[in-house]
C-alpha cells in the first residue's frame, strides 16, 4: 500500500497555513475525515513523518483520510513564529479552526462530520472551539486526545522545575528578550511560541479557562455544552510516565470540568497491559505505539464508522 502525503496552503493573513493529507490513493473520500492538531512548542510532524511513521499515517494505512495541521508560524506554515509575530492562541481557537475546518469540509462535499484528534495542548484548543461555536458541536464526530490536561494541579519536584521554573519564569525571560520563545533552539520542544500565545498558555494553565482577547468564558460554556449533551463522542488517552505535561490526574481533571457525557479514559501503563508506561511525546513517536495503543485507536474509528452505518441502515 503506498501512501499519498499531499500539503495544501490555505491563505491566512499576510501568510499561509500548511495542511498535509495522508491517504492511499484509493482511499474513500465519502467517510468522515480525521482532523489532527498538535500541541505547543511543536507541529504537525508530531502525527507523521515523510517515510510513513506516525498515527496519521498508521490511520491512512487501514483506510482513512487524515488531515494534520501547522498552525500559524509553526511547521511549514508561514510566515515562521519571530520577533513581532503578533498572534497567539486566541487566533488557533476563533479563526484558524474553523477556516481549516471548513476547507477539509469542502474536500469532503459529501460528509457532514469530522474527526477531531489531538496532542496535550491542542485538545485544549479544540475543546475551547467545540465549546464556542455551534456549528462544530454539530460537525465534530469524535473528539480523541493524547495527553491533553487544561490545568496542571499535580504537585512534584519535577513540576516545579519543568513548569513553575522553565516554563512560567524562564520560558518567558527567554521570550521577553527575543521578542518570542525559539523552543527548538533552546531544547523546549519541537517548534516555536509567540509571546503572546506562551503567556496565555500559561495563564490558562493555572487560572481561569477564558480568552484574554474578548473575555469568552469557556469554563462557562462548556457546562453549557454539557447540559445540552452536545460534546461529541471523546476518548482521552494518557501515559503513566507523563508524570507533569498530561500527567492522568490532569487528564482527568479535564474531563470532569468539560462534563462530557459519552467520554473514555484510557491510561496507558504496563499494569493496563500496554508494552510501556508512555511519557507524553512517546504516546505518539515511540516505535512500539503502531503495535500497541495505535490499534486500538483505528478500531475506535472503525467502531464509530459501524455504528454510524448502522444508524443509516
Amino acid at each position: 500500500m503506498d501512501l499519498e502525503q499531499t500539503s495544501f496552503y490555505i491563505p491566512y493573513l499576510e501568510g499561509q497555513l500548511h495542511l498535509r493529507q495522508v491517504k492511499l490513493a484509493n482511499a474513500d473520500m465519502h467517510k468522515p475525515p480525521i482532523f489532527m492538531l498538535h500541541g505547543a512548542m511543536s507541529n504537525g510532524k508530531v502525527f507523521y513523518s515523510e517515510s510513513g511513521r506516525g498515527l496519521a499515517c498508521f490511520l491512512a494505512e487501514a483506510g482513512f483520510v487524515v488531515y494534520v495541521l501547522d498552525t500559524q508560524g509553526r511547521g511549514l506554515s508561514t510566515p515562521k513564529i519571530q520577533r513581532g509575530f503578533k498572534e497567539g492562541q486566541g487566533e488557533v481557537i476563533r479563526e484558524q479552526l474553523p477556516l481549516v475546518h471548513h476547507y477539509i469540509m469542502g474536500l469532503h462535499s459529501q460528509v457532514s462530520s469530522i474527526h477531531w484528534c489531538a496532542h496535550s495542548w491542542g485538545g485544549v484548543l479544540m475543546a475551547s472551539a467545540i465549546s464556542r461555536f455551534p456549528l462544530f458541536q454539530e460537525s465534530v464526530a469524535s473528539l480523541l486526545t493524547f495527553g491533553t490536561k487544561r490545568t496542571i494541579k499535580v504537585s512534584s519536584v519535577k513540576k516545579y522545575m519543568m513548569v513553575n521554573i522553565g516554563w512560567n519564569k524562564l520560558a518567558k525571560v527567554i521570550a521577553w528578550g527575543h521578542g518570542y520563545l525559539a523552543a527548538d533552539r533552546w531544547g523546549m520542544g519541537m517548534d516555536n511560541e509567540s509571546r503572546r500565545s506562551l503567556s496565555q498558555c500559561v495563564d490558562w494553565v493555572r487560572g481561569d479557562w477564558i480568552d484574554h482577547d474578548d473575555g469568552f468564558d469557556y469554563a462557562q460554556a462548556a457546562q453549557v455544552v454539557a447540559s445540552k449533551e452536545r460534546w461529541p463522542k471523546s476518548w482521552f488517552i494518557a501515559g503513566l510516565g507523563d508524570e507533569v505535561l498530561g500527567n492522568p490526574a490532569d487528564v482527568q481533571r479535564m474531563i470532569q470540568e468539560c462534563q462530557f457525557s459519552d467520554v473514555e479514559y484510557t491510561l496507558l501503563a504496563k499494569s493496563q497491559g500496554h508494552k510501556h508506561d508512555y511519557g507524553h511525546a512517546e504516546m505518539l513517536i515511540h516505535k512500539d505505539a503502531v503495535d500497541d495503543h495505535f490499534i486500538q485507536v483505528r478500531d475506535w474509528y472503525k467502531n464509530i464508522e459501524l455504528s454510524e452505518a448502522k444508524v443509516l441502515v
